[in-house]
């Protein structure tokens, strides 16, 4: 690979870096900010929601408009304008300022996702795409692995500002590569007739049944997820015994535990079948959700860390084959704007979940309650995502089922042969 392909690269995976970290972080900082706001778990899962849902619905326009301009231009002018919403985050000092913030956040961080993608796409021939891919994504892990625990960290020491003031700070030299080592792209714009019509996509989307329920299993996925884990940390705190320093360990050894488990999971997939993976790593994530959202002090902190690890590592394991499946389902020169689509999909689902679960656990007496109710419905969800899993068909299966159908129909409608009269003798 180029040296300013590795460059650009790096720059792209940074980007990725602070966009999942903003997301996550605000998580196991629950319990600070209940705190710090004197706000309710319901007013908690508001500003965990309000990020997803403004990004969801930000990603969902951005379909439209996302191919209309110069790739460079677009992503800094979004990377800037997430830089301003995550250094609001820090400088909130009420319920209703930091709600305000997470939604400008969320306006920009919506699109930073599918820009990232789009320009790996534009700049890296496909031969080398699949690594150029697996660089980029790599933000993702590196998030799991060392942003949020560094970001706990960080809030440990000083306060529940401080880690959205390190991901500023970083965003501010990330921006200063993005001007350096990432050239003008708009390539796509003198192209704009080969480009496919995203409302005709969308069309095609409303008369899809196999894209249909590929959309489904990602909004199943989300609310088996996102029921828990906004209120993973302020559970340990509170219910379990966990200390605010050693919340850090459960998403340290959660994302290291994927780091290895992830490939595992894609060589098994691709061996034994996306369908069966999926399967079997939804049935054991039963487990996991159970047990953590029925913990209590009798716990001992290495046996809820092996819990929550376990947790973190069949969710991932759910998510490889599902997203193997879930791409599948629509031909290559419209994968961009259906991924669009599912992105923003997983985003309000996201943030629907959140909303639910913060309707739904209450706190008493310095302990949540009813987040055992969370855990049923996550239970629920995943029982159904696997239902929803074995409904779908890659492009050609699809295309082979209409087939067979549509013969089917015409026979049956085929007129019967009328047989003749007997004769009178």
């Amino acid at each position: 690979m180029q040296r300013k392909e590795l460059s650009l690269l790096l720059i792209l995976a940074l980007v990725q870096f602070t966009n999942v970290m903003d997301f996550m972080i605000i998580m196991p900082l629950g319990n600070q900010m209940m705190k710090f706001f004197d706000i309710s778990p319901q007013q908690f899962g508001f500003i965990v929601s309000a990020y997803t849902i403004t990004a969801g619905l930000v990603g969902f326009a951005g379909a439209f408009f996302i191919d209309n301009f110069d790739r460079r231009k677009l992503l800094l002018a979004a990377y800037f304008g997430f830089i301003l919403g995550t250094l609001s985050c820090a400088f909130a000092t009420n319920f209703e300022m930091m709600l305000a913030a997470r939604i400008l956040t969320g306006v920009f961080g919506g699109v930073l996702g599918t820009l990232v993608l789009s320009i790996v796409g534009d700049a890296i021939p496909n031969e080398r795409r699949g690594r150029a891919m697996g660089f980029v994504t790599a933000g993702f892990s590196l998030a799991s692995v060392f942003g949020i625990p560094f970001g706990n960290f960080l809030a440990s020491m000083y306060s529940w500002h401080a880690p959205f003031l390190f991901i500023a700070g970083a965003g501010v030299l990330i921006a200063v590569g993005i001007m350096n080592y990432i050239p003008s792209m708009n390539a796509h714009i003198r192209n704009r007739s080969s480009r496919p019509d995203p409302f005709q996509v969308l069309k095609n989307l409303f008369e899809n049944n196999n894209q249909r329920r590929a959309l489904l299993l990602m909004s199943l996925m989300m609310l088996s997820q996102f029921t828990i884990v906004p209120f993973l940390a302020a559970f340990m705190e509170k219910n379990v015994g966990f200390e605010q320093q050693e919340i850090t360990y459960i998403y340290l050894f959660g994302g290291l535990c994927t780091v290895f488990t992830s490939p595992l999971v894609g060589k098994l997939s691709d061996k034994i079948g996306r369908h069966i993976v999926f399967a079997v790593a939804a049935i054991l994530s039963l487990i996991p959700i159970f047990l953590v959202t029925n913990m209590t002090e009798a716990w001992p902190i290495w046996g809820a860390l092996l819990v929550t690890s376990f947790f973190f590592i069949v969710i991932n394991g759910r998510i490889v084959p599902a997203m193997a499946m879930i791409t599948s389902t629509t031909e290559p020169q419209t994968r961009g704007s259906f991924m669009s689509f599912n992105s923003s999909v997983q985003q309000l689902s996201a943030g629907i979940a959140a909303f639910i679960a913060g309707s739904i656990v209450t706190e008493k007496g310095g302990h949540l309650q009813n987040y055992h109710f969370a855990g049923y419905l996550a239970m629920a969800a995943c029982v159904l995502s696997i239902w929803a899993a074995t409904r779908l068909k890659t492009v050609d299966e699809y295309k082979a089922f209409l087939l067979t159908r549509s013969k089917t129909r015409v026979a049956d409608h085929r007129p019967e042969t009328v047989n003749p009269p007997d004769r009178i003798a």
